[in-house]
């Protein structure tokens, strides 16, 4: 049974940006129950793309960047008669946003030996002009669900 919270009701927008999604966002980069330090980074990152991006402001840079990550198909293991088949699937709009952002972090998690704040600063300004880590795994999801589209009978 996967653990259920009632973090969607209880989320409150970022105290900056008035942001539901930066607010989700720093939730998930927090380890240890650490918000101060997880908003720290975040906000020095959105900071940092201020400084790369200056027609657009940091935060929308930050909501394009994950819309741009979301996966619109992929593909989930079904048993049909003694057979696993990787059956294409669309995507729920929450387990989009979940995907997503659990692959900016992962991809920010795996660069080593710079500031966090900058590895996501330049991850999430990737991700805004569609190159980087998490649009590569996005790009591989899709061509999982794309290889299998044969199986699409069995999404039922």
């Amino acid at each position: 049974m996967g653990r259920i919270t009632a973090s969607k009701k209880q989320l409150r927008p970022d105290p900056k940006f008035n942001s539901i999604l930066a607010s989700k966002f720093v939730n998930c980069m927090m380890w240890d129950g650490k918000k101060s330090v997880a908003q720290g980074v975040f906000y020095d990152a959105l900071d940092e793309l201020g400084k790369k991006v200056k027609d657009v402001s940091p935060i929308e840079v930050f909501t394009q960047a994950v819309e741009n990550v979301k996966p619109d198909i992929e593909v989930r293991s079904r048993r049909v008669g003694g057979a696993s088949y990787q059956v294409p699937m669309q995507v729920s709009r929450t387990r989009q946003q979940s995907l997503a952002i659990r692959w900016i972090l992962k991809a920010v998690r795996d660069k080593k030996g710079r500031a966090t704040h900058l590895k996501l600063s330049d991850e999430l300004y990737a991700a805004y002009r569609r190159e980087g880590a998490a649009i590569t795994t996005r790009e591989n999801v899709h061509r999982m669900a794309d290889a299998n589209k044969a199986f699409a009978h069995f999404a039922w």
